[in-house]
């Protein structure tokens, strides 16, 4: 316990929120979001994504910070603590059932790496210059559909990711202060040269102008909770190891609020970047993968100081990825040393990165980690969200839960808090959990 003790706690709520703002953006804001906002109704689809997000990050996302710090502890023990507070003799089952969830962490490690490595393959294309010239489809091609194709860059991603958790809080703090940032900094830059460009207008004029009828659509707000699930982390796994790092004079549900803020600014930022993009070039938005890797590039090359803004964009990416990658590792990492207090934080790094190259690097092809993450997002994490909303509002004693919530805070949540976590977040992660099973949605 002392091994884990002494990487524990960020220096300052704005160090945290950072962090979890870190954690919260990555593929699913810069792809993810554009993407779905583009094949789901633009404005009305923003609209219901907004609604979400308010909810999750009101409730969801706070009571993951709040029963990770009660517990003093990561996935885990949370759940243990969560269950064993109903009846003592539940402990030991919660503490089975947050295999899963944590489970969920690790794979979307495994196939994270691979598409980090594939940004970092770009940016390393763009620096020199090739990027510029190829022709993108076919060089997309040449490594996404071969074996064993990006793995320097694969390693270096592994690796370099793993030395940053080296200190745990305060690397993962440290390192985000600066990442965070520039990652904003930079898609404000971008964002200000794509609306520049000509037909752009008609890109914001989908993005913000809903049309009405779009919001009758059901599977309009499906895609939308899906999202905001996935945009912030509330996955009942990562972001309760970073709530186990947060002093206990912190307001659990503002810091929420505040994470869930950034995070939305972050996808907004990306999304007027790449889909004012696609409208001024008449490209496809909903192309996923490929948009960051194809769709991308032929805009990058047909601009003044193209190489530049691709360096710029693939730059912030490698950020983006780096900090969500950051998070699945601590959040693996911390239950390991929680469950095995003997390992050292090296050891269990080490063996976070055996485990990571040794089945990442068979599965670099985009046929091999595409179908991988479709099984995690539509049965690991939607389930691991259901076990999590269902553990802290139906198992966990309101007492505990309300009393972990109401510390530090200086108006502390009511009972309106709790009912629309029980009333409200719980049913959408079931019915999240329900369309993703037997519909097999990938969010």
């Amino acid at each position: 316990m002392d091994n884990k003790r002494q990487h524990r706690n960020f220096s300052s709520g704005w160090g945290f929120v950072l962090s979890a703002v870190g954690s919260a953006v990555g593929m699913a804001n810069v792809w993810g979001f554009p993407s779905k906002m583009g094949s789901n109704g633009g404005g009305a689809f923003l609209l219901a994504y907004l609604f979400f997000i308010m909810l999750f990050g009101t409730v969801g996302l706070s009571a993951e910070y709040a029963v990770g710090r009660r517990a003093h502890t990561g996935t885990l023990g949370s759940y243990e603590m969560a269950w064993a507070s109903r009846k003592k003799e539940l402990g030991k089952a919660g503490g089975l059932l947050g295999w899963l969830p944590l489970a969920g962490s690790m794979c979307i490690a495994l196939g994270y790496a691979v598409i980090i490595a594939y940004v970092l393959k770009a940016f390393a294309a763009s620096v020199g210059g090739e990027l510029m010239t190829v022709d993108p489809k076919p060089w997309f091609d040449s490594f996404s559909l071969s074996d064993w194709s990006v793995v320097p860059f694969h390693v270096i991603v592994v690796v370099g990711t793993l030395l940053t958790l080296l200190l745990g809080a305060k690397s993962i703090e440290k390192t985000n202060k600066v990442m965070m940032p520039l990652f904003f900094l930079i898609f404000l830059v971008l964002a200000v040269r794509v609306a520049l460009l000509p037909g752009a207008v008609e890109g914001y004029q989908y993005m913000f102008t809903p049309r009405w009828a779009d919001l009758l659509d059901p599977m309009v707000w499906i895609w939308a909770m899906g999202q905001a699930f996935f945009s912030l982390s509330v996955t009942g796994s990562g972001m309760i190891v970073y709530g186990a790092y947060l002093s206990p004079d912190e307001d659990v549900v503002a810091l929420a609020k505040q994470t869930a803020f950034f995070d939305t600014i972050a996808a907004l930022v990306a999304a007027m970047v790449i889909i004012p993009a696609c409208f001024a070039y008449g490209l496809d938005v909903g192309a996923g993968p490929s948009l960051l890797f194809v769709t991308l590039p032929r805009i990058l090359q047909d601009i003044p100081f193209g190489q530049l803004f691709a360096v710029i964009l693939y730059t912030a990416m490698v950020f983006a990825g780096v900090s969500s990658l950051q998070n699945m590792f601590e959040a693996v990492g911390e239950s390991l040393l929680h469950r095995f207090p003997r390992l050292s934080r090296k050891v269990m790094l080490a063996i976070l990165c055996v485990i990571c190259l040794g089945i990442g690097l068979n599965m670099e092809p985009i046929f091999k980690w595409g179908p991988w993450m479709d099984i995690v997002s539509i049965y690991i994490i939607p389930i691991g969200a259901t076990l999590g909303a269902l553990s802290w509002f139906w198992i966990m004693t309101r007492e505990d839960l309300m009393d972990e919530i109401g510390r530090g805070a200086k108006k502390p949540a009511g009972q309106v808090w709790y009912h629309m976590g029980r009333y409200l977040y719980v049913p959408c992660a079931i019915i999240l959990c329900c369309i993703a099973l037997f519909r097999q949605v990938a969010f």
